[in-house]
């Protein structure tokens, strides 16, 4: 079972392949963890609608600008590994700390600390701006990939292409109101505990061993290291961490409010938009096994469509690429190699 980090760093390096130009070679030989990085080449602040926004930046400034997010709960170094070999290849990288995680904090002491979709989506269209980014390839995992799926749908514009592990995870309130097979249910056990007031009192005084039980659960052989661990778990030391968490799992459940100048947005959501910008859906390999993304999220013409084969150990998993940009190569076929435990992704015939 492939873990969240590994997911990270296919979903950053699958950003290559589907974004303009990438075409690499195939690795020589696998990185070895000595190889692995445990800091960026930068970090940063930034003034971003709400947020004092703290990221990490790597590669040249007139790169073409990638977006990388993560999810919970985990940090910007879901793509510690990813970003300098993004930057290697020409890319702007841009990995911010989510609302409520990390050095990103609320500018206003009155602002909500909402946790919902929409208000988490629009922090990253201010950040755009305020690095004067007018698009950007964008990819993210969790809360990152359906922050990610937003943008596409919302501000298409704003995204050159989409690279979404899982596939589309934005939320719909009607639909989570409906029940699950108990099996599916005991899977989301936290966000039931997040709705007592118990919840809320045991995540804040046990954040940093919850984590790492949610770490062990959902990535049982991801042989994690303390040190590992502890470099993400600093980010949950956020003051507005439980804040945002509690918030967005209790408004997912319908149990907490939204904001009212989201209402537009989150209609716009409840509708399960169309996704029409180039996107490569990673699935996941973590809760629900693997699956293709659904008819409705992508367009485009049959041919646009190239299937990617990426390997895990022994196993393969197709993932659905959509190719828009012209000219479009019918016979167009990439190979996409995941050696573990260090993820290292390739992709060899056309350029897209």
């Amino acid at each position: 079972m492939i873990n969240r980090r590994e997911l990270g760093q296919l979903a950053g390096m699958t950003v290559a392949a589907v974004s303009l130009g990438a075409c690499t070679s195939p690795p020589a030989s696998t990185p070895s963890s000595a190889d692995a990085h445990t800091s960026f080449a930068s970090l940063k602040q930034i003034d971003a609608g709400l947020l004092n926004i703290g990221y990490a930046e790597d590669g040249p400034p007139e790169g073409k600008p990638v977006i990388l997010l993560h999810g919970w709960p985990y940090d910007i170094h879901s793509y510690v590994d990813i970003a300098p070999a993004l930057a290697a290849k020409g890319y702007r990288v841009i990995v911010p700390f989510l609302r409520g995680h990390g050095t990103t904090t609320f500018r206003s002491a009155d602002t909500s600390r909402n946790g919902q979709q929409s208000a988490v989506a629009l922090d990253i269209i201010a950040l755009m701006d305020a690095l004067n980014i007018p698009k950007a390839v964008i990819g993210g995992f969790d809360w990152g990939s359906r922050t990610a799926a937003i943008i596409a749908a919302l501000w298409p514009e704003r995204c050159k292409a989409l690279v979404a592990v899982s596939g589309y995870l934005i939320t719909d309130l009607a639909a989570n109101l409906k029940p699950l097979p108990p099996e599916a249910e005991h899977g989301w056990w936290y966000q039931y505990y997040f709705a007592t007031e118990r919840g809320v009192a045991g995540y804040r005084q046990n954040t940093h061993d919850f984590n790492k039980l949610i770490w062990k659960t959902a990535s049982p052989k991801w042989n994690f290291d303390d040190a590992t661990y502890d470099r993400t778990a600093s980010a949950f030391t956020n003051p507005d961490h439980v804040a945002v968490v509690v918030h967005n799992y209790r408004w997912r459940l319908s149990l907490a409010n939204g904001e009212p100048q989201y209402d537009t947005l989150e209609q716009r959501l409840s509708a399960t938009p169309v996704i029409t910008v180039p996107a490569a859906h990673v699935p996941s390999l973590l809760l629900r096994g693997t699956h293709a993304p659904s008819t409705h999220t992508v367009t485009g013409p049959p041919q646009s469509f190239v299937i990617v084969q990426v390997v895990f150990g022994t196993e393969q998993t197709p993932v659905f690429m959509l190719q828009r940009y012209p000219p479009v190569h019918s016979a167009f076929e990439a190979q996409a190699g995941v050696h573990l435990p260090s993820a290292h992704l390739f992709a060899g015939g056309h350029c897209v």
